[in-house]
């Protein structure tokens, strides 16, 4: 028997395994996989971004559209400089870039992964390799887990920390959902967050694998006619839809999402005015005075763009350039400008880095992320219906309620 079990060796479990292992309490950390964290290990595209570089907690709470609130006291006790500071104590030096996204000076996830597991196991933490299938409850009060083989194992405290329903490869499968249901708590609608989006418009087929960089965004909420995230940086083109680090922040902000909803428009030329735009235009015009309209972008756009733009302008591709008149070139300059992409919806959730939705907020206690349903039983991590914008705030999140319950159980 275990002082404590912890399901779950992703960040959030690790993170706790690691705080209660230094207290000299018994820890067990039941793990799916062959290896712990195997999520942590893609995120970044493999560099891992560990945390965000954010100073103020306010600011940090800002960042977690859904129930930021409720982590308050998570945060409080363990900001992004505590995760900074744990691992570059454990040999991991580490960089801020562009946003305060912080990632290892190697650039390779595997370097957080190897020192989260040795912050868990460094002090007598057991990682075993199991599924649980439900909880053991006595009398209101959780006793342990029964595992998928059979196996019962016996603990003083119990914390799920089991990640989401996104990238099921890594053993995100919904586990926690379920156990959490057993002890009686809801579950709330589970959706997908920061995930690629399913667009309307047939020319996202055409564009496919074209990156658009150094390009703003502005999305616009059709029912209420507001613009509720505008951004400046990188997105791509997929075979369905859009992508990308704006696109992947743009979809934690649709609340509500319906087909056709929202409406994203994209300016290619956000360093310049319409004004400027039209001397740019008329200038490359003047230089191919006498080729066909659809000849003379390969200046302007990129080459997968070019057909695509020429059409939503209207102006026919043959059309000699001298004979384009000043109303069309406006019409062209207003494509350039705001570009539109209709939404239709997510991707499926098995594709998202974050699930959005999970065990409700309000059945935990925000001090000690024990269940206010089952003595002895506490959560963290992703499993929480707790979801941020991307940056390194999802993982802050798993190490801030993984040290928290840790400290408290």
């Amino acid at each position: 028997m275990s002082d404590v079990l912890i399901i779950g060796g992703g960040a959030a479990g690790l993170m706790a395994a690691g705080t209660v292992s230094m207290t000299g309490k018994s820890v067990t950390v039941l793990e799916r996989n062959d290896r712990p964290a195997r999520k942590v290990m893609i995120t970044g595209k493999g560099r891992c971004n560990v945390t965000n570089n954010c100073t103020e907690l306010d600011k940090l709470i800002e960042n977690v559209p859904q129930n930021g609130r409720f982590l308050y006291s998570a945060f409080s006790n363990f900001m992004p400089s505590d995760t900074m500071e744990l691992f570059e104590d454990m040999g991991v030096p580490l960089k801020t870039e562009r946003g305060g996204r912080v990632f290892p000076v190697s650039d390779k996830a595997v370097d957080i992964v190897d020192a989260l597991v040795s912050f868990a196991t460094d002090d007598g933490a057991q990682i075993v390799k199991g599924r649980a299938k439900e909880l053991i409850i006595e009398n209101g009060t959780v006793k342990g887990a029964v595992t998928y083989d059979g196996e019962k194992i016996f603990a003083e405290k119990v914390l799920i920390a089991t990640g989401g329903k996104s990238y099921p490869a890594t053993g995100s499968t919904g586990d926690g959902y379920e156990l959490a249901k057993q002890a009686g708590h809801t579950v709330t609608e589970l959706k997908p967050s920061l995930v690629s989006l399913v667009c309307h418009e047939g020319f996202c087929t055409d564009l496919q694998g074209l990156a658009l960089k150094n390009v703003s965004m502005s999305v616009i909420d059709s029912v209420t006619n507001k613009e509720i995230y505008k951004d400046f940086g990188e997105m791509l083109f997929t075979h369905f839809g859009v992508s990308g680090p704006m696109i992947l922040s743009a979809g934690a902000h649709m609340r509500n999402m319906q087909r056709g909803r929202y409406k994203i428009y994209v300016d290619m030329k956000p360093g310049l005015s319409y004004e400027q735009l039209d001397a740019r235009i008329l200038r490359d015009f003047s230089e191919n005075n006498n080729k066909n309209f659809i000849n003379s972008l390969g200046g302007l756009l990129p080459r997968k763009m070019i057909p695509v733009a020429v059409k939503l302008s209207g102006i026919k591709p043959t059309e000699k350039v001298n004979q384009i008149t000043k109303e069309q070139r406006h019409k062209f300059a207003e494509v350039l400008k705001k570009f539109k992409i209709t939404v239709n919806d997510f991707s499926p959730i098995e594709e998202a880095i974050v699930t959005s939705g999970g065990v409700k907020v309000s059945e935990i206690d925000p001090k000690t992320m024990e269940s206010k349903i089952v003595k002895n039983l506490y959560f963290a991590g992703e499993v929480i219906d707790v979801d941020a914008y991307t940056g390194g705030f999802n993982l802050q999140i798993a190490f801030s309620t993984g040290r928290l319950a840790g400290e408290n159980m």
